[in-house]
């Protein structure tokens, strides 16, 4: 039996391994006019099998792109683009820096310690008192997830300097809106009481009692 572990490796799944053994085949042409001829039939085979490639600006050259890539890059036919390098596509990505630097608030995270930075360097203005506003709000519910108790607007605004190593102050008398007192805040994937997994409210259970 011919098992798909015995055969060749897909280069390309999407396109399937009918595609790859024709382009195997017209590899083997010796006449030239002919191999363009019929690399040219496999290249609108291709556009049939992945109709959403004609979104893409560009989405003829892609397609010759996945042909050389199905081919190995090993394959002589005049192509109206050129063959593309095999390490664009093969190469390992360069390294992702990661901040060393541990969080100084978890609660908070390290985004809420990015803005705060930002803001602290910006001049004084109305601007900034708003952005001050607004991150306040925001760290407020980020705090009031993790602790289930009131907060006062001091904390808030006292952690705000704390995470910017005293360089951003916060102006004086301002203060943060009133919550309602039903809001709830709740951690990432936890849903609040009385939902159902699908987000929606629980049915009611008891039916109503028919009339005699």
């Amino acid at each position: 039996m011919d098992y798909n572990t015995q055969r060749d490796i897909l280069h390309l799944p999407e396109y399937g391994r009918h595609v790859q053994q024709m382009i195997e085949q017209v590899k083997k042409i010796p006449d030239r006019e002919k191999r363009n001829e019929q690399i040219r039939a496999v290249i609108q085979i291709m556009a049939i099998l992945n109709p959403q490639m004609k979104d893409f600006p560009d989405y003829k050259q892609k397609l010759w792109d996945h042909m050389y890539i199905i081919a190995d890059f090993d394959i002589d036919v005049d192509s109206p683009y050129p063959m593309p390098d095999k390490k664009e596509f093969f190469s390992r990505p360069e390294k992702i820096h990661l901040e060393e630097k541990p969080m100084k608030a978890s609660c908070y995270g390290r985004n809420i310690e990015n803005m705060i930075n930002l803001i602290a360097a910006r001049e004084d203005d109305e601007d900034k008192t708003e952005m001050i506003c607004t991150l306040g709000h925001y760290m407020r519910q980020q705090y009031l997830i993790w602790n289930k108790d009131s907060v006062a607007d001091e904390t808030i605004f006292s952690d705000m300097e704390k995470l910017s190593e005293g360089r951003l102050k916060v102006p004086e008398g301002l203060q943060l809106s009133t919550l309602s007192s039903d809001a709830t805040f709740n951690r990432p994937g936890v849903m609040a009481s009385g939902t159902s997994k699908s987000g929606f409210g629980k049915k009611s259970r008891n039916k109503k009692k028919k009339k005699n």
